[in-house]
């Protein structure tokens, strides 16, 4: 069944998506990092494939099999977060200012304690003296899992706009 087949989802669900995405875009904007890891499962899978330009009417996708920006999982996100806040990331000298803007929260499917959902992004990073900033453009498909009654990302799927990253370096989180 599509997306848009898809039966109207419990609103109360669905605020609650809102309220999960709201609350991380607040951690990442305030660079609460490891608040934020809080709010992912020990299982996480964080991907995010290259967009990769094809002809009209291909039948392969859009996105790289082999090709990521970001490929990772609960360790290596660990990793990130701790050299991030440590005195050798020198992507991050100056600290980029980052606003998440999460829309289009979209209920895809639910099964058990696991909800799928969609979700579009647009991330503004600036950095330093920095006067134009970048704009980033993505849907995120993600699963969501209850765990002790409170959501979890268990797994998200990075589909950016760009075929080019239009940064130096990928020193934010999506």
């Amino acid at each position: 069944m599509s997306e848009s087949q898809q039966q109207p989802t419990d609103v109360e669900l669905h605020y609650e998506c809102v309220q999960f995405y709201n609350q991380e875009a607040h951690l990442l904007d305030e660079k609460e990092l490891e608040d934020w890891l809080e709010m992912m499962t020990d299982d996480v899978t964080y991907d995010m494939p290259v967009r990769v330009s094809r002809e009209k009417g291909a039948e392969r996708s859009e996105f790289s099999e082999e090709g990521f920006n970001y490929k990772e999982d609960r360790s290596t996100l660990e990793a990130r977060v701790e050299r991030f806040q440590s005195e050798f990331a020198w992507s991050e000298d100056p600290p980029s200012r980052t606003r998440h803007h999460v829309s289009n929260v979209r209920v895809v499917d639910t099964d058990g304690d696991e909800v799928e959902t969609k979700t579009n992004l647009l991330l503004f990073r600036g950095q330093g003296e920095d006067t134009k900033g970048t704009l980033l453009s993505a849907e995120r498909d993600d699963t969501l899992r209850r765990v002790d009654g409170d959501l979890k990302l268990a797994e998200r799927d990075v589909h950016l706009d760009h075929t080019i990253l239009p940064m130096k370096n990928l020193s934010v989180f999506f």
